[in-house]
C-alpha cells in the first residue's frame, strides 16, 4: 500500500539532483561576477547571469546614481532602441522608482495589470512582455541596486523556485558590486589626485630614499629639469652635475645639499630659495620644499620635493616695481602742476591780473581731470583682472555709438581728420553704451597720438557672421611685428614705444571691455612707417540669445542626463599652468571642467564623456592641434575652440577654415573665455523662431519649451522635444537622417537611424499623425523627415 506525502526515492534522487545543479550554477554565476572589478562589466555579468539562472528573455539591472544623475541602467537581451525606448516610456522614471524601492522580491504573471491595480500610468514597454520577477540588491543592510527581469507575452511565468534563486544570486551578487563600486570609486580618486598633481604649476619629484634616483615627477618638474639638461642626458645623470646657490651664497653640489640628509633622517626643508645650476652656466631659481616619507617602521623611504620656480614671480615683482613707479610719474606730474598754480595764487606777494589768475584755475582743474581719469584706468583694469569690470549690454546702434566718439574726439581739440564709413543696414549690437564708447575714444586717441597732425584717421564699421567688427585706422608710425602680440598688456614694454600712450593701461582697458562683451580685439600693421589698424567685435542682437542653451537639454551618447546638470567643457594643453587657469576659469564660470594634456586621452574623454565643447591648444608634443581637432570631429559632432599664443592671421584662418568654432589668443581673461564659451554653445544650439509653431492643433512655444494639441499639453521626452522642435524650427526644408542624428542625437557619421525611427513614430502616436496620410511629420523614404511650414 503506497503512503500519501511520502516521496519515493526516484522522486528525491531527482530533487536532490536538481538543488546541486540548481546550487552549482549558482556558484558558477558568483564566481563569475567576482572575476572582474570594472564596474560595467560586474553589472553587465550580473544581469546576464540572472537571466541565465532564471531562463528570463529580458534583464535589466539599475544602480542608484548620484546627485543630479540618473541612475544607471544596464540592460541584457534588448537592442539598443529597445533600451532607450524604456527611458523613453511616460512615467518611466516613476515606474522605476516604484520597482527599485521594493525590500522584497516580487514576481507577477501580467506586471502591466499589476501596475495598473497600482493606480500607475499605463506600461507601454518597448517590448511586448508579461510575467516579471523583481528582486533587490542589499549590502550591508543598505539597497546598491534592483535587478529586473521578464518573459515574452505568452510565455511561461516565473516560478518560486525561480524567485529564490534570484534572491540568492542577489545576496552573492551585491558584495561583487560593493566591491566594484569601491575599485572605481578609489580609481577616481587616485586619477583626481593625479592629475590636480600633474597639472599643478608647482613641480613635484619623488625620489628613492636609498639609491636617491627619482621615482617620478610631474610635468612642471619636468619642465624645471629640462630647461638644463642636455639632448639625450637622463635625470640621474643631470643629477651628478647639479649645483645648488643657497640664500647666503653658499654654492654646494646636490650631494652635499642638506637632500641627501633627507635619505636618511626625518628632516623636512621649507621655503628655501635656491638657485639650481649647470656647469655651462645654465640656471634657474626655485623655492623648494622637501618631505620625507616614512615606513611603518619609521625608516625614511622616499622624498617629496615641491620646486616653485621663481621666474614668474620674478617677472611679476618687476611689473609692480615698474607699475608703482609709472603712477608715480603720472600722479606726480599734475599734483606739480596743481601745487605750482596754487602757491602762485596764493602768494601774498604777487599781484596777479584776473585774467593771469583764471588761467592757473583752468590748468588746476586740467590736471585735476587728468589724475581724476588716471584714477579710473586703474580701478578699470583692477575690476578687469578680478572679472568684475560692470557691463550692461543693451541693444545698440553702431552708427550712434560712433557718432558719439567721434563727437568726444572733436572736443578734445584733436586736429586729425575723422573718415567713417559705416555699412548700411547693420544690425544692431549688444553694448554697454557707455563703454563701446569709451573703448572708440582709446582707440582714436591712441590713433592721434601716434600719427602727424591733420592726417586721416579711418572708423568703419562691417559685419562678419554674427557679429559687428569695428577699425580705426591710422596712417602713423606703426608697429613692428615682434611687438604686436604685446600691445594689449598692461605696462608691456611695447606700449610705451609702440601705441602705448601715457599710462599704458588704455590698450590693455580696451581689451577687458571688450572681451566683457563676447567679442575679440586685434591689431594690425605692416611695419613701421606703414600706420596701423586697431579691429574689435561686438556680437549682433541676433546672436545674442542668451537662454539658447538652457533652452535645449544636452546632447549626449552616455544615456540620458538631468538638464540641471553642468555643461562638461574639456581643456587639452600641455602647459600645466595654462591648463590650471583654464580649468579653474571654467569652474568659476558654472561649467563642469575635463582636464589633459595628453592627444590620446583627449580622443578618449571625448568618446567617454561626450563634452559639450573641446578647448584645445594648438601645438601639442608630438602632433599638430589641427590635426587632433578633425580626429576629435571625426569622434563627436563638438564645438572646438583653439586657444594658442600664436596669433598669427595665416594659423588662425587654416584652424578655422578646418571646422574650429573659434580662436583666442593667449594670454586672454576669465570674462573672454567664458564669453566666447558661451558664444559657441549658443551658436551651436537650435536657431529657434522668435514666434511659437502653429499648424493645425499643434502649437508648439520654443520659448517654453511647451506643446500643446488643441489646448491639451503633451509629455515629450527630451529626444522627443528636440526632434520636433528641430523640425518645426526648419519646418518647409527636408532634414536628412544624418542631419537629424547630428543635431538631435549629437552622432557624427553613424548611419543607425533606428532609434530616430522610434522617436518619429512615437511621436506620430501622441500627436495622433497618420503615417500615410500626414499632417504634421512627413517622410521622405531613404531620405529622412519634414514638417509643413506653420501659419
Amino acid at each position: 500500500m503506497e503512503v500519501t506525502g511520502v516521496k519515493q526515492p526516484d522522486e528525491r534522487d531527482r530533487e536532490i539532483s536538481e538543488l546541486r545543479e540548481r546550487l552549482a550554477r549558482l556558484s558558477e554565476a558568483g564566481l563569475r561576477v567576482n572575476e572582474s572589478l570594472d564596474f560595467d562589466t560586474v553589472l553587465q555579468e550580473v544581469v546576464d547571469s540572472a537571466r541565465s539562472l532564471t531562463a528570463s528573455r529580458y534583464g535589466a539591472i539599475t544602480i542608484p546614481g548620484e546627485v543630479f544623475r540618473r541612475p544607471t541602467f544596464i540592460v541584457s537581451g534588448l537592442t539598443r532602441e529597445e533600451h532607450q525606448g524604456f527611458w523613453d516610456m511616460p512615467e518611466g522614471l516613476g515606474l522605476f522608482k516604484y520597482l527599485s524601492g521594493l525590500e522584497e522580491p516580487l514576481r507577477v504573471p501580467d506586471i502591466a495589470g499589476h501596475l495598473g491595480a497600482l493606480g500607475m500610468p499605463t506600461f507601454l514597454p518597448s517590448v511586448p512582455v508579461s510575467s516579471a520577477l523583481v528582486a533587490p540588491i542589499r549590502h550591508l543592510g543598505v539597497g546598491v541596486g534592483t535587478i529586473y527581469l521578464a518573459r515574452e507575452a505568452g510565455g511561461p511565468e516565473f516560478t518560486q523556485e525561480d524567485e529564490e534563486t534570484l534572491a540568492l544570486f542577489a545576496s552573492q551578487a551585491a558584495m561583487a558590486i560593493a566591491n566594484a563600486r569601491r575599485h572605481r570609486e578609489e580609481r577616481r580618486a587616485r586619477a583626481d589626485l593625479e592629475t590636480l598633481i600633474d597639472t599643478s604649476p608647482v613641480g613635484v619629484a619623488v625620489f628613492d630614499a636609498l639609491t636617491g634616483a627619482p621615482k617620478s615627477f610631474n610635468r612642471e618638474a619636468g619642465r624645471i629639469v629640462d630647461s638644463l639638461r642636455d639632448p639625450g642626458q637622463s635625470p640621474e645623470d643631470l643629477l651628478e652635475v647639479l649645483t645648488l646657490r643657497r640664500a647666503d651664497g653658499q654654492e654646494v653640489s646636490l650631494r652635499e645639499f642638506p637632500m641627501a640628509d633627507l635619505m636618511s633622517a626625518a628632516v623636512k626643508v621649507r621655503a628655501e630659495e635656491v638657485v639650481i645650476g649647470v656647469p655651462d652656466g645654465r640656471s634657474v631659481r626655485v623655492l623648494i620644499n622637501a618631505t620625507p616619507i616614512l615606513s611603518d617602521e619609521g625608516v625614511v623611504e622616499s622624498v617629496v620635493v615641491a620646486l616653485q620656480d621663481m621666474a614668474e614671480v620674478e617677472e611679476q615683482e618687476r611689473m609692480r616695481a615698474e607699475f608703482l613707479a609709472m603712477v608715480s610719474h603720472e600722479l606726480r606730474t599734475p599734483l606739480t602742476s596743481i601745487k605750482g598754480s596754487v602757491s602762485t595764487i596764493m602768494d601774498p606777494g604777487a599781484d596777479l591780473d584776473p585774467a593771469v589768475v583764471r588761467q592757473f584755475v583752468r590748468i588746476i582743474g586740467d590736471q585735476a581731470e587728468h589724475m581724476n581719469a588716471l584714477v579710473g584706468d586703474l580701478l578699470d583694469v583692477a575690476r578687469i583682472e578680478t572679472g568684475t569690470l560692470p557691463v550692461a549690454p543693451e541693444p545698440a546702434d553702431v552708427a550712434v555709438l560712433v557718432d558719439r566718439a567721434r563727437s568726444g574726439f572733436a572736443n578734445a581739440g584733436r586736429t586729425n581728420n575723422l573718415s567713417i564709413d559705416i555699412e548700411p543696414g547693420l544690425p544692431l549690437v549688444m553694448a554697454d553704451r557707455r563703454r563701446i564708447v569709451q573703448v572708440l575714444g582709446n582707440l582714436l586717441a591712441n590713433a592721434a597720438r601716434n600719427s602727424p597732425q591733420l592726417s586721416v584717421i579711418k572708423v568703419t564699421a562691417v559685419r562678419e557672421d554674427v557679429h559687428v567688427a569695428v577699425s580705426v585706422a591710422d596712417e602713423g608710425r606703426g608697429i613692428p611685428a615682434e611687438s604686436l602680440p604685446h600691445l594689449f598688456r598692461k605696462f608691456s614694454s611695447a606700449q610705451p614705444e609702440e601705441q602705448g600712450g601715457d599710462t599704458g593701461l588704455g590698450l590693455a582697458i580696451c581689451k577687458g571691455i571688450v572681451e566683457a562683451h563676447g567679442g575679440r580685439i586685434w591689431a594690425e600693421s605692416d611695419g613701421p612707417g606703414t600706420g596701423a589698424c586697431f579691429t574689435f567685435t561686438l556680437p549682433s542682437v541676433e546672436d545674442s540669445g542668451a537662454g539658447a542653451i538652457s533652452r535645449f537639454p544636452r546632447v549626449s551618447r552616455r544615456g540620458p542626463r538631468e538638464t540641471e546638470e553642468r555643461v562638461q567643457v574639456l581643456a587639452v594643453d600641455d602647459d600645466p599652468n595654462d591648463l590650471r587657469y583654464v580649468r579653474d576659469t571654467l569652474a568659476r564660470s558654472g561649467y563642469y571642467p575635463l582636464v589633459t594634456g595628453e592627444p590620446e586621452e583627449a580622443l578618449r574623454l571625448v568618446a567617454d564623456e561626450r563634452p559639450e565643447l573641446v578647448l584645445l591648444d594648438l601645438m601639442l608634443p608630438g602632433t599638430d592641434g589641427i590635426e587632433l581637432m578633425q580626429d576629435i570631429l571625426d569622434v563627436a559632432d563638438v564645438p572646438v575652440v583653439f586657444l594658442s599664443a600664436y596669433g598669427r592671421d595665416e594659423l588662425i584662418a587654416r584652424a578655422l577654415d578646418k571646422g574650429a568654432a573659434d580662436y583666442v589668443v593667449k594670454p586672454f581673461s576669465p570674462t573672454e573665455l567664458s564669453a566666447r564659451i558661451r558664444a559657441a554653445l549658443r551658436r551651436r544650439a537650435t536657431a529657434e523662431p522668435s514666434e511659437p509653431y502653429t499648424l493645425g492643433d499643434l502649437t508648439i512655444d520654443y520659448a517654453g519649451r511647451r506643446v500643446t494639441l488643441a489646448g491639451r499639453p503633451l509629455r515629450l521626452t527630451p529626444t522627443e522635444y528636440r526632434m520636433l522642435a528641430e523640425l518645426s524650427a526648419n519646418a518647409g526644408r527636408l532634414l536628412t537622417h544624418q542631419h537629424l542624428l547630428e543635431r538631435v542625437w549629437g552622432e557624427k557619421g553613424s548611419g543607425d537611424i533606428r532609434p530616430m525611427r522610434t522617436i518619429v513614430g512615437k511621436l506620430r502616436r501622441k500627436l495622433r499623425d497618420d503615417a500615410d496620410n500626414p499632417t504634421y511629420i512627413f517622410t521622405e523614404p531613404r531620405v529622412g523627415y519634414r514638417m509643413p511650414r506653420g501659419r
